[in-house]
């Protein structure tokens, strides 16, 4: 049984992937300060702090013992970052510094990273490979790149075992459906679900690899256990990607167009890194996974 820490563990990633290490029989420990996730998504057999990464004095203590650390703690949104860059910096770039550091010191195993298609930003040629030049677009971008320079930076001049699992467009059950900044195909169901029509932003052509948690929580649990840690970076996506409009139309309702925003147009994994590295590949469909959203 490994003692594990899972940061951002009240949250949509995090909590599926807390409930798949309790599963196995871990003894989990939680680090949320609740800004996003919810108390409620916390499995009751993990131990829980209400603690921010942005502090490190705080959460120092709780990595004492620790085996392995899954860092999902963000904010994570990019339209949130280019009105707030200040606020998300201290917590995608400093808490990571945080979290790296306290597990230096606690001499952690290893540190999986949670890490953002984000990076890319628009290039010229798909599918996205690893080897491309980071491109941002946006605060978040950067930060998320800055954190997978660190775990680079800390496997290499402090000697602490790091990966970093770069998503594509994750969704599924509890994902965030509220507000400006909700994922979009759970803005697509909740709007449904009201009877209002689907917002899409721009022409609705634009296209994402759309990633089922399920997948993702595979590929955490596969990078803890397999021998990489050496700062890889790993994209964890479906290999496929559909556009805006393709998602609205397998939903079903009616849509409203609103103004574009600054994003990159297209997105689409080339997961073979991740095929060889971790032996994993994506297990879910699209249409299987808005299946089990729709049904719930």
């Amino acid at each position: 049984m490994a003692k594990i820490i899972i940061t951002g563990g009240a949250g949509f990633i995090g909590s599926n992937l807390t409930d798949q290490m309790v599963k196995r029989g871990d003894e989990i420990y939680v680090i949320d300060n609740l800004s996003g996730g919810k108390r409620e998504n916390v499995n009751p057999a993990a131990i829980f702090y209400q603690k921010d990464v942005a502090n490190f004095s705080e959460i120092r203590p709780i990595f004492e013992g620790i085996d392995y650390v899954f860092h999902l703690a963000a904010l994570p949104s990019v339209p949130y970052s280019i009105e707030y860059p200040l606020e998300t910096n201290q917590i995608n770039v400093g808490g990571t510094l945080n979290v790296l550091l306290a597990a230096k010191e606690a001499k952690v195993k290893k540190v999986i990273y949670s890490a953002s298609s984000a990076v890319y930003g628009d290039q010229p040629i798909m599918p996205l490979t690893e080897d491309m030049p980071a491109q941002p677009k946006s605060p978040y971008g950067l930060q998320k790149y800055i954190g997978e320079m660190y775990c680079r930076i800390f496997s290499e001049v402090y000697e602490l075992s790091t990966v970093c699992l770069r998503y594509f467009n994750v969704y599924g059950p509890r994902q965030n459906t509220e507000g400006a900044y909700a994922l979009v195909i759970g803005k697509f169901l909740k709007q449904k679900d009201k009877g209002l029509p689907m917002t899409i932003t721009g022409d609705g052509t634009q296209t994402r690899d759309f990633t089922s948690v399920h997948d993702v929580v595979r590929a955490n649990i596969l990078a803890m256990e397999k021998p990489v840690g050496g700062g890889e970076v790993l994209n964890i996506g479906a290999g496929c990607n559909h556009s805006i409009n393709e998602i609205a139309k397998m939903i079903g309702g009616s849509i409203e167009h609103i103004p574009a925003r600054f994003e990159p147009h297209d997105t689409r994994a080339d997961n073979n890194k991740a095929k060889k590295m971790l032996t994993w590949e994506p297990r879910v469909s699209l249409e299987e996974g808005l299946k089990e959203l729709i049904e719930k």
